[in-house]
């Protein structure tokens, strides 16, 4: 992927947080149109936005620690999570449809594999070996491999695969391709046949049954796209390794949940299928974002489309392996979650967005970046109030609905298994081990929502390596 693909619209201008805010308020015509716009990036003022945000953080905080009111506010916000994980905990997960049957197979639609994969050669052939030996008949789905200008052996690989196999087709972009992995998927989305859209990364590991489980998913008219439940191929290797396994639970727990409720579900790039009336509605990838995959989400969402969740069969992939690999790429996924909100949060609170999912993304952006970026000024006020942290009880909520989450996360990806006493035992020290590595957000989300808002962005592509793959991060 190229250098520096995004960078901040006049980054030179005067700041005016607010005017940039009001600036964004259109009549719903003007909105319906840019919406639909294929050109739609919604970047405008993003750094501004940030900076805002991060003032009104900071003067909320210190004015809760000041009034003689501040507490009866934050109890009113722990009660609000509070009602809202116990609908969590309680919503009974949508039936997952049965994969489809040899007679079935006849009707069933023609589907797109998409792989974005750069300086992969280590793990390129044996992901297309896995695409092309797939139980689905070879005449009904295709798989699209875009080099993006690779220099090491990945374009020779893929050429000598392609001869291998028929459905595989092989684009290689030239050095001065832009748009990153989206402006790779835009450009071969075209050549494409599917009514369904599915995208790998490129150290996925899949099982032959996937295509069969995930299209009965999509015979809802309203499902826009389906998630499937991601997997730490090399889970036993560290802790770092192993608090990614148990991220991942907690985030399939959560997926499934929030959509039980009606609330949002999302995309997390590998192992995602997107209905394509659907991705083209919404203006294909964007390709101004860090995180294609969860700004489609809120694409999706705001046009309508449900987005499900696959528990079985899961897509594997490797997890990275040291401190320094999973800082670079949490900030990546940090950013990119929070650009969303800076970008679409006018169509968010518009009444295209249902109450059900419009409750639960704001509780959701509460817990997830609120929060967290309040600790810094909580932490400030209390050392110099002497007085405990004000959001301690929603924070204690949070924690607990996380640990809660991760146990039943990692219970449920043993799904058939007979646990006894030990094994229960053993998931509850794994629930323990991933809450004290998830506890790196508490440093990363701070840390990401302070420099968005005061840092313009430099971004350049930089190699993780891992063992028999590299992953693209952000260094900043």
């Amino acid at each position: 992927m190229p250098q520096n693909y995004w960078t901040d619209n006049d980054p030179d201008q005067d700041f005016d947080p607010i005017s940039s805010l009001l600036s964004e308020w259109t009549d719903p015509e003007d909105e319906e149109e840019e919406f639909r716009s294929d050109f739609f990036q919604g970047l405008s003022g993003r750094r501004r936005k940030a900076a805002l945000m991060l003032m009104m953080i900071w003067g909320v905080t210190i004015g809760l620690h000041l009034v003689t009111w501040g507490t009866w506010v934050v109890m009113a916000i722990t009660g609000m999570i509070v009602i809202h994980a116990l609908r969590l905990i309680t919503a009974t997960p949508e039936p997952t449809p049965e994969p489809l049957s040899d007679e079935a197979l006849k009707d069933a639609p023609f589907i797109s594999l998409l792989v974005a994969a750069k300086n992969e050669e280590a793990v390129i052939s044996n992901l297309v070996n896995l695409l092309c030996n797939l139980n689905y008949p070879t005449n009904k789905y295709e798989v699209w491999i875009i080099d993006d200008y690779s220099t090491d052996k990945t374009p020779q690989i893929l050429d000598n695969l392609a001869k291998q196999y028929s459905q595989l087709n092989v684009v290689h972009r030239p050095a001065n391709a832009g748009g990153g992995k989206s402006g790779a998927l835009n450009e071969v989305l075209p050549l494409t046949q599917g009514e369904i859209i599915g995208v790998f990364d490129a150290d996925a590991r899949i099982s032959p049954d996937l295509l069969r489980s995930v299209v009965p998913l999509f015979e809802n008219p309203e499902m826009g796209a389906v998630q499937v439940r991601k997997a730490i191929a090399n889970a036993s290797e560290n802790f770092w390794t192993k608090g990614q396994m148990a991220e991942m639970a907690l985030d399939s727990y959560f997926q499934q949940k929030r959509i039980a409720i009606g609330g949002i579900g999302e995309l997390r790039g590998n192992g995602q299928f997107v209905r394509r009336t659907a991705l083209e509605r919404c203006g294909k990838w964007n390709e101004q974002t860090i995180t294609d995959d969860l700004d489609l989400t809120i694409r999706l969402h705001l046009d309508n489309w449900k987005i499900g969740f696959l528990v079985d069969p899961d897509v594997e992939e490797e997890g990275v392996t040291n401190a320094i690999a999973l800082w670079h790429q949490r900030n990546r996924w940090a950013e990119g979650g929070y650009q969303r909100y800076l970008d679409y949060w006018r169509l968010i609170l518009s009444p295209r967005m249902g109450l059900k999912k419009k409750v639960d993304m704001i509780t959701f952006i509460m817990i997830q970046y609120l929060l967290p970026s309040a600790a810094i000024p909580d932490f400030v006020m209390m050392l110099t109030r002497d007085r405990l942290p004000i959001f301690s009880p929603a924070s204690s909520i949070v924690i607990s609905l996380s640990c809660w989450g991760m146990y039943s996360g990692l219970k449920r990806i043993r799904k058939g298994e007979a646990l006894s006493f030990t094994d229960l035992l053993a998931v509850g020290w794994q629930t323990l081990r991933g809450t004290l590595y998830m506890m790196h957000w508490f440093i990363i989300i701070p840390s990401v929502t302070a420099r968005m808002s005061i840092r313009p962005k430099r971004l350049k592509w930089v190699k993780t390596v891992h063992q028999g793959t590299g992953e693209e991060s952000f260094e900043f």
